[in-house]
This record gives C-alpha cells, structure tokens and sequence, in this order.
C-alpha cells in the first residue's frame, strides 16, 4: 500500500482532506484518528504533524506526504523532494526589524535573527553569505526584537499588519514564497503516480470550468481567440446552418470576463458549468 502522510492539523490540514476526498480517497471520520485504511484505492494514510511530514518521508518511513513548502525545507531531509505544488495555503517570508533600523540584507551580519524556522532562514543566510545568531523560537516571533531577545526577525508576512503592530517593517529580498506541496521520499513508491495524476485532476477542477455558447459561424476565429481552451474548443453544429454550439474550459477566475466579452461578439446561451474531476 501507499503510505502517505496528511497534516493532522493547522492550516494545510482541511484543505488537504478535501482535497484527497475530492481525488476519491477514503478521508478519516473522527478528527482524533491518526491513521486510516483506504483498501479500495491501496492507499494508508497517517495524519501527523504538519512539521513531522517532511522528516517522515525524506526518512523513508513513509512514502508521500503533504506539507507546506517552507517546512519541507526547513526540515533539511535530504531524501525529502517536492514533486508538485497544490495550490493553497500560501505565504510569504521575509525578514523584519524596527521602522529604520535595517534596510539591506548585509545589515544583518552578526545580528540576533529570530524565527520558528532555523533551518530554511539559515539555508538562505547561507547561500548569501550572510552570518548571524539565529534565535530560533515557536511562534510568535514578532515581540522578540521588544523583549531584547532578537535585533530583527524571519517570518510570515501576509498583510504586515501584525509586524506594523509590534513597531516592525519589512526589508530585504524575499526569503521563500510557499505554499502546500505534495512530496516524495528517496525512491517513487508504486502508486504514487496515480495520487499525483488523481490530484492533478482536482487541481484542474478548482481551476477551470465548463463553458458552453451558441455562435453564428462567422464569429468563430473570433470567440476562438477569446476562449482558446486547453488544446481547442469543441464546436458542434446546429440545426441552424449558421450557428454552432461551442464548449471549452476556461480559467475560473476569468469566467465572468469571458462570458462579458463573448456576448458582446454576439455569443448567445453562454452557460457556465462547474468541472467535478478531471484528466488532462
């Protein structure tokens, strides 16, 4: 069987449930259950914690996980890789002090950094060449450089709010930009092809959906440069000689555009469907 590894909790773990659920995997029942038998789909699937997973998988005890991006790398397996990006749970990091205290990443050499990831902050340290004392600490970051225990900090940044509350300002390039991940150990286990294609399909799914209008020929290259689709749209004639029925998938965060713009070329009967799974 494949043995993945799900968060058991934090903000990648609802997400990831629903989207295996959506890929046709059996999900857990009761949120205390860490691990579930999935014999119909030859999976198992360990629910842990978000920043266990990469050391799980890159270790070989398990064969894939989801985890996010910045704790893969934090955790600094070697035998862990990302093999495909899942499109949520995104964030930022970068690094912030005091409002004028630094403006560059080289005034922070010899510094107190403070962070709840030593080991991604100390990577990119590293790879700039820049030498400071890391103060690593388990959230809450932000009141490290008032309470004297740090001179600048490395975190997540979303709107800044929180670093602008503590009397802090960002600086410097940015340290990674993360999001969940799916992940592998140091050999592909069987199946693990199959969860990659299943969640691709639910990937698709969230991004696209189905399109559907009626056209006058004349107007076709036109609403073909408007709506291109994946590979083409399919195009259906009518019992009107001069109109066909077209369907294509399009963007789901440009549906509403598309719909503006093909009725304006003089599309009719736009209908808009949402797309449940798919294969590519």
């Amino acid at each position: 069987m494949l043995r993945i590894a799900v968060p058991n909790k934090g903000s990648l773990a609802e997400t990831a449930s629903e989207m295996l659920q959506e890929a046709g995997y059996t999900g857990r029942r009761d949120p205390k259950d860490l691990h579930v038998l999935d014999p119909d789909n030859g999976v198992e699937f360990f629910y842990l914690r978000p920043k266990d997973i990469a050391t799980y998988v890159g270790s070989g005890a398990l064969d894939v996980g989801i985890t996010g991006r910045d704790l893969l790398l934090d955790a600094r397996m070697p035998g862990a890789r990302e093999i495909e990006s899942l499109a949520f749970a995104g964030s930022t990091f970068r690094f912030a002090a005091p409002t004028g205290t630094f403006s560059e990443l080289a005034d922070l050499e010899g510094k107190r950094v403070a962070t709840s990831y030593p080991g991604l902050v100390d990577a990119f340290l590293d790879r700039h060449g820049i030498a400071v004392d890391l103060v690593p600490l388990d959230g809450a970051v932000e009141s490290a450089v008032r309470l004297g225990v740090a001179d600048a900090v490395a975190d997540v940044v979303e709107t800044g709010t929180t670093l602008r509350q503590a009397g802090l300002e960002v600086f410097g390039p940015v340290i990674l930009r993360s999001e969940a991940v799916l992940i592998t150990g140091p050999s592909d286990a069987d199946g693990t092809e199959t969860l990659l294609r299943r969640l691709r399909g639910v990937l698709v799914a969230r991004q696209y959906v189905l399109v559907d209008y009626d056209l006058p020929v004349a107007l076709i290259d036109d609403a073909v440069a408007l709506t291109p689709g994946i590979e083409s749209p399919t195009i259906s004639p009518l019992r009107d000689p001069d109109w066909v029925a077209v369907r294509v998938m399009v963007a789901r965060k440009k549906v509403n555009q598309a719909m503006d713009d093909l009725y304006a070329l003089g599309a009719r009967a736009i209908l808009v469907t949402a797309i449940d799974n798919a294969r590519l």
